[in-house]
């Protein structure tokens, strides 16, 4: 009998840690929370200083019961759901359902066997700072969702819904849509010459940067500012700094080449300097998710997802069970002393001593909790090459990401020889850069992002020889629409949400249909600029980016015990009840736009129109309610089906709402895909033409991806689930059709030895009940002949199903 019980969240987290505590003690999983607000109704009663009233959630009774019994049998009890907040109110509930006295609260920061051991014999008490905090964000939420949100249902449309963050992230969506649509592009110009020294092969480029006379003004106002120039000044946008030269149309362009016909070009300052590159910070959680999602494409919550895999354990084989991550929802980019050490030791064995640097860390912002380490492995010796075979393929790419990042954070700066050389040209001068890799320090482990370029070296006065100018033309571009990870650094600049908030608040966006994406960029929905619109006019405060920053502000106050939940909830209400009752009184009711198209309706012959309802877009007939007809809307994508010649239309997966592009005559053609199509066939082969990802060029879906599809997979054309490749499938079936082959005849063996055994009954049987059978004897054929018929029927089916299989893309 366990004389000791743990309480974690997870089963795959009780698993690792009862393989470190031994016999004497049990281990047991709440499955996340047990209690919560009803689901039905306010659940706070803000007359009596807020309080609520939690219910057990549903289907929980029974495990509620079985850790009750569990706690009976035990000496002592340990809470150790995460240590975050919502760990605490975990921890909290655990406590009060389950009746227990003095338990203890243990707080594993990592899933190591020191680690857990170590917080055994180290616990606390359950912190009621902390899960006061959680229990004033949680009333808070419900108190600015459970009141708005039916008012939304009435004046606007049934199922939309506030709430206090993603209503602010909502709004930065919408307001960055609208700078985009109210911007009004600048044209300009950038003149590139082609250089090299005398009598050389090697060339350069060299961008107009400046009239001569400017060259001085120039060069005091970059000596004044900090770093490098940006893209846009060193190609001469109207953004430059002062004295750049700004070419604003094609006269001016045509006119400075044709000033430059004939001239010489001579090399006015040549520099060379060395420039330092400092390593990045650890990962906190907004960092971490920013990087999947830009370097690995994972979405916010997939990486969140594969990060607890990580920290609750892996099978290690002889190493068993153990946390590969520290405690990934935190702010902070510290590390533990006992960690610098061991990874700076590794830094020195695995690349010298050279390599050793100091270690970043950022100073800590004023909304930074601090609670927890950096997101780093627990181990820096188990590099990802060494775990890869116990991994699936996206946590090695995770684990990797991490532990790249927890390495070069404290190796040394790179560094590089830079050289500028500023070249005149008559009354014009250019500008070549270039740089050097002189040593690699943190990239030793960290890709580079920059290209390296190498100019020759040069005197003053030397003249060049010139090979040709290259004038373009440009336009100034609006600021780019959110992707999840830009969205998710927004939201922590403006000290909007918590690290474990990001994820729900980007989910419950597109869930609700406010913010849809393409081309994975944010864009709003007609539903979502509504909603927007109403709340910025009646609820002001509520989508206010300070205002929620200061609340999340007072939620820190109120966990490090500095102010009580009831005062900041009761400062909070008083406010939002007036403009509560204001919003019933003005707020308009909002009319869905209707979109007529070119299109009758095959019931009545009136026209079909495009509305919006809350699953998004679908046609209907314009004389609805009299005519019922509607049916789904989809985006062509203007490019033709490769297999039927169909029009490749946007779709999306039933389960993770991803997007992907399908045959509109599905379920005749089945020609399904993830990148999305070009409109225009390949000049090659006249086939399909692809975007491979966001901002590259198109290329052949034949010749480029459908080479790369040996271990991907593509969806199927329903939506419902992922498709293996051909290979893959090809192997399985085969390995199938053998399994099934070998069952098959077993089946049959058994059959015939069966038949045999009861063939004598059965004539018996026969014989004595003839008059029976022979009054039941045709509708047995006929039932016979049904089932024959059905077989025969499923067995072609699952014949043309296969070969419709055989040609789809993989997944």
């Amino acid at each position: 009998m366990a004389k000791k019980l743990v309480i974690v969240e997870s089963p795959a987290k009780a698993k690792t840690i009862e393989k470190f505590l031994g016999r004497d003690f049990e281990v047991r999983a709440s499955m996340g929370h047990i209690v919560d607000l009803p689901k039905k109704g306010l659940g706070v009663n803000t007359r009596k200083d807020f309080t609520p009233k939690y219910e057990v959630i549903e289907k929980k009774d029974r495990l509620i019961d079985e850790l009750k019994a569990a706690s009976k049998r035990a000496d002592e009890v340990f809470l150790a759901p995460d240590p975050d907040r919502e760990g605490e109110f975990i921890a909290w509930s655990l406590q009060n359902v389950l009746g227990l006295k003095n338990p203890h609260r243990a707080v594993f920061h990592e899933i190591t066997k020191r680690a857990v051991q170590e917080a055994i014999k180290q616990p606390r008490r359950i912190n009621e700072d902390l899960f006061n905090a959680q229990q004033a964000r949680r009333v808070l939420d419900r108190l600015v969702g459970y009141k708005i949100s039916p008012l939304l249902w009435r004046r606007v449309q049934s199922g939309t819904s506030a709430g206090r963050v993603q209503s602010v992230a909502l709004r930065l969506i919408c307001d960055r849509e609208a700078e985009i649509q109210a911007f009004v592009p600048d044209e300009y110009w950038s003149i590139i010459a082609t250089l090299s020294k005398q009598q050389r092969s090697e060339r350069f480029e060299a961008s107009l940067i400046a009239r001569l006379n400017d060259l001085e003004a120039l060069n005091a106002s970059e000596s004044s500012a900090e770093g490098e120039e940006s893209p846009a000044a060193a190609s001469g946008s109207k953004a430059g700094k002062k004295g750049r030269i700004k070419v604003s149309s094609k006269e001016e362009a045509d006119t400075i080449l044709s000033d430059l016909k004939g001239a010489t070009y001579s090399v006015l300052k040549y520099e060379e300097r060395e420039q330092r590159r400092q390593p990045p910070f650890p990962y906190t959680t907004s960092t971490m998710q920013q990087d999947a999602s830009s370097r690995l494409y994972f979405k916010p919550k997939r990486t969140m997802s594969l990060a607890q895999q990580l920290y609750e354990g892996i099978e290690l084989g002889e190493r068993g069970h153990q946390g590969l991550i520290t405690y990934m929802r935190t702010d902070s980019t510290r590390i533990s002393d006992e960690a610098q050490k061991m990874v700076k030791g590794f830094i020195s064995q695995e690349y010298g001593q050279e390599y050793i640097g100091g270690g970043r860390t950022s100073k800590a912002k004023a909304t930074t909790q601090d609670a927890h380490e950096a997101i780093r492995p627990t181990d820096v010796s188990l590099t990802p090459k060494s775990v890869k075979s116990y991994l699936s393929p996206e946590q090695y790419k995770l684990y990797t990401l991490i532990w790249n990042r927890f390495v070069a954070s404290f190796m040394a700066p790179a560094i590089f020889d830079t050289v500028r050389a500023d070249i005149g040209a008559r009354q014009y001068v250019f500008r070549a850069t270039g740089s050097n890799l002189k040593f690699p320090g943190f990239y030793a482990v960290w890709p580079r992002e920059e290209d390296e370029r190498l100019l020759p070296t040069m005197k003053v006065g030397e003249d060049l020889d010139f090979h040709g100018l290259k004038p373009e033309q440009h336009f100034t571009q609006p600021p780019p629409r959110f992707t999840e990870a830009s969205l998710i650094k927004e939201l922590e600049e403006q000290g909007i949400g918590r690290p474990s908030t990001y994820v729900p608040i980007i989910s419950t966006l597109q869930d609700r249909g406010y913010a849809e994406q393409e081309q994975r960029r944010f864009m709003p929905t007609w539903l979502g600029a509504t909603v927007n619109e109403v709340m910025n006019k009646h609820f002001p405060d509520i989508v206010d980016t300070n205002f929620t920053a200061d609340m999340e502000r007072k939620l820190d106050d109120v966990e490090e015990g500095r102010r009580s939940w009831i005062e900041f909830l009761r400062n909070f209400y008083g406010d939002f009840k007036v403009t509560m009752e204001k919003a019933e009184a003005e707020m308009d009711r909002v009319q869905a736009p209707v979109e007529e198209m070119d299109e009758l309706c095959p019931d009545c012959g009136r026209h079909l129109v495009i509305r919006n309802g809350r699953f998004g877009r679908f046609i209907s007939c314009s004389g609805f309610p009299e005519c019922r007809y509607r049916r789904s809307f989809v985006n062509k994508t203007g490019a033709l089906c490769p297999q039927c010649g169909g029009d490749i239309v946007e779709r999306k997966t039933k389960q993770r709402k991803r997007l992907f592009y399908g045959c509109n005559n599905y379920p005749t053609c089945n020609f399904a895909i993830w990148e999305k199509p070009a409109p225009n066939p390949c000049p090659n082969c006249g086939g399909l033409m692809v975007i491979p990802k966001v901002g590259q060029d198109p290329v052949c879906y034949n010749e480029v991806i459908l080479p790369q599809r040996k271990t991907e997979e593509q969806p199927t054309p329903d939506g419902s689930a992922a498709k293996k490749t051909t290979a893959t499938r090809s192997k399985k079936s085969a390995a199938s059709a053998a399994s099934t082959e070998d069952e098959a005849q077993a089946s049959a063996n058994g059959k015939t030895a069966t038949r045999k055994k009861t063939s004598a009954t059965t004539t018996r049987k026969a014989t004595s009940t003839s008059k029976k059978t022979s009054t039941t004897k045709a509708p047995a054929k006929k039932a016979t002949t049904r089932k024959t018929a059905a077989k025969s029927a499923t067995t072609k089916r699952a014949t043309a199903a296969s070969k419709k299989t055989a040609t789809l893309p993989t997944e």
